[in-house]
């Protein structure tokens, strides 16, 4: 199959594409375990409880595969004995071509998301070109809960702290806070926010994003939510594996004492704790310079940039 500028030029088979669908729903249940079983008995999951709040989705949203802007699909016979989903009836999506084969509905889609797909397209392409900068050891999660007590507010996540509530204080008084993330900075407390030596806005998100920060390499799966239909079901799959593992990484460099899920403790306010989040973030900036550039490919794909 080829396609030109974004635009399907022939279908795939259903003996195709039925088993990708069918392996795709298998590998997001296989990634949502934990979390399904969490859920199932009952329990909040203070590590994995994130990406389906903060990111609202479905486990249902995770599993339905799509192929992406310019594929299209020919219908099994019969309707959906091989494929129970009715791909015709779904959002943006359209049955034109002389062979009855279901594709997104292009000019559709931009009509309704085309702002969205322009925006995401500049800040990745704005993120990409920047370095990474690997000195922020994690203390966005520290400058959420400083003073918390003294206030006497609630802190985040219903966990003990690790070091205590001075202990806690203390780390965030003794190093420098760089946090360059407008969605992790906007949450730190009102005694924490005139530390960090930035002062990120929404409307300098564009212009501030780097791609060392973990909540920016998280993010790529909100992108990849945003984009819905657009995007290759293996490169959401693929933001969200690395969500998930940003997200447990994230909450071992927290204040948190998080033991009880089996996770030890990055010890960032020691140096050996420091060297080992600058080796995991950059394994992550790694990770996720590679999505980024897919999710670029993804963009074009709609807006018909060659």
């Amino acid at each position: 199959m080829t396609t030109v500028l974004g635009r399907p030029t022939a279908a795939l088979l259903p003996e195709e594409w039925v088993p990708l669908a069918a392996a795709h729903a298998g590998r997001a249940d296989a990634l949502t375990a934990v979390w399904r079983a969490a859920r199932a008995a009952g329990r909040k999951h203070a590590i994995e409880d994130f990406l389906f709040t903060y990111y609202p989705t479905r486990v249902a949203h995770l599993r339905r595969w799509h192929p992406g802007a310019g594929v299209a699909l020919a219908l099994p016979d019969g309707g959906g004995v091989l494929d129970p989903e009715d791909r015709t009836a779904w959002r943006w999506h359209r049955v034109s071509r002389p062979d009855g084969a279901v594709t997104l509905d292009l000019d559709a889609f931009l009509a309704d998301r085309g702002d969205t797909v322009r925006y995401v397209r500049e800040l990745l392409s704005a993120t990409a070109s920047r370095p990474g900068t690997f000195g922020c050891f994690g203390l966005h999660e520290w400058a959420m809960v400083y003073r918390d007590r003294e206030a006497g507010r609630d802190q985040r996540h219903p966990l003990p702290l690790r070091l205590g509530h001075e202990g806690t204080d203390a780390v965030v008084e003794a190093n420098p806070v760089r946090c360059s993330h407008f969605d992790a900075f906007r949450f730190f407390t009102p005694e924490a926010t005139s530390r960090n030596q930035l002062q990120p806005t929404r409307a300098a998100q564009v212009g501030m994003e780097q791609p060392g920060c973990l909540h920016a390499n998280m993010d790529l799966y909100k992108w990849c939510l945003k984009l819905g239909p657009a995007v290759p079901g293996d490169l959401l799959l693929d933001a969200f594996e690395l969500a998930r593992d940003i997200r447990w990484t994230d909450m071992a460099a927290s204040p948190y004492d998080v033991s009880e899920y089996g996770v030890a403790a990055i010890r960032i306010e020691t140096p050996d704790g420091k060297a080992e989040y600058v080796r995991r973030q950059r394994d992550f900036a790694r990770r996720s310079g590679a999505l980024r550039q897919r999710l670029l490919q993804a963009c074009d794909a709609v807006l018909g940039t060659p």
